[in-house]
């Protein structure tokens, strides 16, 4: 499937993603559709608001859509996040039994999706979802830029 066939929920994620920003939070968003493309679950950064630190916007929307669902496993579902899972959320996706992860800014200090580590293709595993790198990258990495640039001038 072409990337930019995620680009709508890529900009539901985004979405998400500000609204984590605006509450102090790094802007990270996700959404998770189920396998006709409906929203389950939405989720946002909320480490700092939640004082949680498993509280990134995968796990955030991964315990939305499970509760939505009724059960754990997410088969057939999608994941779509604005910045490459770390290694917690790429955990947490393969266990979740997800189909398919899609994400936009690579993160090469901490992405465990393909960056520094790839978790979920690692051939040991039960399950490996399919990976679909790069949807809105420059967007998805100029929201975290800007975020990022905005604490440094103001000394956060």
């Amino acid at each position: 499937m072409p990337t930019h066939a995620y680009d709508e929920a890529m900009r539901l994620a985004l979405d998400e993603a500000r609204r984590a920003g605006d509450a102090a939070d790094v802007p990270v968003g996700c959404v998770v559709l189920d396998a006709d493309g409906r929203v389950l679950g939405r989720g946002r950064n909320q480490r700092e608001e939640c004082g949680d630190p498993t509280a990134h916007a995968e796990v955030v929307a991964l315990r939305q859509a499970a509760a939505a669902r009724g059960e754990w496993r997410l088969d057939g579902c999608t994941l779509v996040v604005t910045l490459e899972p770390c290694t917690m959320c790429a955990g947490a996706l393969v266990l979740s039994r997800v189909a398919r992860v899609v994400f936009g800014a690579f993160d090469p200090k901490a992405g465990a999706v393909g960056s520094l580590w790839d978790v979920v293709r690692d051939r040991r595993l039960n399950h490996r979802p399919e990976v679909v790198a790069g949807v809105l990258a420059d967007e998805c990495g100029a929201l975290l830029v800007e975020w990022f640039a905005a604490r440094r001038r103001f000394g956060e």
